[in-house]
């Protein structure tokens, strides 16, 4: 069995606007603060398989002020994702805006926490609104956390 599918992704409401996301990644923190951080290791990952995207821009400026950019090309027309990060520290935490929405900011609070070898990945989102919550991207989070099971784990893999 492979060791990654234990890992399952737990998606639960804790108020009208707020969805937290849980995970555990066989490595530790610091490997996985980087899968999230280096955008030459965030694209090799981020985007869900069976959506059908193509990221063809990933900017991410991973410091207090910084900004990231994620262009996806979709049917032929371009989508694109933004925002400010508020808070960054390494290998522990990062907290980031969603500002497409304009005035309505959905944050996006990541913990990273280390036991015995392996991270509790903890992905908090608060919505500006309940209705933001139901048009959120938080449904293709399992996915798209499998997938940084397997990237995660071809990374492992490398550095033995």
């Amino acid at each position: 069995m492979d060791a990654n599918r234990e890992n399952k992704t737990s998606v639960e409401r804790v108020s009208d606007c707020e969805l937290v996301v849980t995970h555990t990644v066989n490595a530790p923190a610091h490997l996985v603060f980087e899968a999230w951080t280096k955008a030459e290791l965030f694209r090799q990952w981020w985007v869900p398989q069976s959506y059908g995207l193509n990221l063809v821009s990933c900017e991410l400026d991973v410091r207090v002020g910084g900004q990231y950019r994620l262009a996806f090309l979709h049917e032929g027309s371009t989508m694109e994702f933004f925002g400010t990060y508020l808070e960054v520290t390494p290998g522990e935490r990062l907290v980031w805006t969603n500002e497409e929405g304009g005035d309505e900011q959905t944050v996006t609070t990541v913990t990273f926490s280390e036991t015995d070898g392996k991270t509790l990945l903890t992905i908090h989102d608060r919505y500006p609104s309940a209705e933001a919550v139901d048009t959120g991207s938080t449904g293709a989070m399992p996915e798209v956390l499998d997938q940084l099971d397997e990237f995660i784990a071809s990374l492992v893999q490398e550095t033995r």
